[in-house]
Parts: structure tokens; sequence; C-alpha cells
């Protein structure tokens, strides 16, 4: 037969790969490091690279630094189109980036698709509220922040 049914299979992709986890950073501009962050989830599949464009609007209407050394830029609403699957990236900088106004330790770029990204917001919000989890995170190795937030 040479017209056979193909049915598409859509491989479920992790929230976060091991290797979409990066410690040790250098501080950076919060640009750079939003494009940095940006370009983890485009190479992993999670947006397409309009995505990156719409982290960095996001960011001149309100900043994404929720307290606790944490920022955790996402795209704008319209930007929904770009996003392929739900997924994080994360880059930990001992030292600090400049995040507006503030100092951001970790940086974890959120892409949702649907409502997913309230989800993700609220378990990562939830990890971060237990007394010294920052500096777990900041203090760790890759597997470490790996583990903490993927919950593996």
């Amino acid at each position: 037969m040479f017209f056979k049914n193909k049915k598409k299979t859509t491989e479920k992709k992790e929230l976060l790969y091991r290797e979409n986890v990066k410690v040790g950073c250098k501080a950076d501009t919060q640009e750079n490091v939003i494009r940095q962050v940006g370009q983890m989830l485009v190479d992993s599949g999670y947006v397409d690279q309009p995505y990156v464009d719409a982290m960095l609007e996001r960011e001149k209407s309100f900043s994404t630094y929720m307290g606790n050394d944490l920022a955790l830029p996402h795209g704008v609403e319209s930007a929904k189109k770009a996003i392929k699957a739900s997924g994080i990236a994360v880059m930990v900088f001992p030292e600090g980036t400049p995040w507006g106004d503030e100092t951001a330790r970790i940086v974890v770029g959120i892409a949702g698709v649907g409502e997913e990204h309230l989800q993700i917001l609220s378990v990562i919000a939830d990890k971060m509220l237990e007394p010294g989890a920052a500096d777990t995170l900041v203090n760790g190795d890759a597997d470490t922040v790996y583990q903490i937030l993927s919950g593996k």
C-alpha cells in the first residue's frame, strides 16, 4: 500500500532537561541573560525563535524578578503561538547578575503551553519558599539543581 495513514506521534517533552541547567554563570546584562536562557528553550525545541524576543518584550512591561534571588523571564501573551511544548531552562549566577534594580542569582526561563505557565510558576515559587532554597540552588552543582527543580 502506497499511502498509509501515518499517525502523528508527538513525544511528550520533560519540563526540564539536565542540559538546560547552567551553573557557575558569570554576570551579564539582563538582556543577554534573557537571550541566553531563551536560546536554551529554542535549542531544546520548547519554543520557536520569536519567543526570545517576546521574553524581552515582557521584561520591558514589567520585571520578572520575583524576590528571593529569583527571576522568571517568560514571553508575552501574544507569543503563545511560538510555544511548542512546556519547558524551563535554568541559569545560576553565584555572584548574582543585574536584574533591573535587583540582583538575581537564579534565572529560570519559562515557556508554558496554554495555562501551564501558571502551574510552572506556582511549582517554582513553592520550591523557592522553602528556607534556604535559593542558597541550596546557588551552591549546588548542575545535578543538584536539576533534581530539585525537576523533582527527580
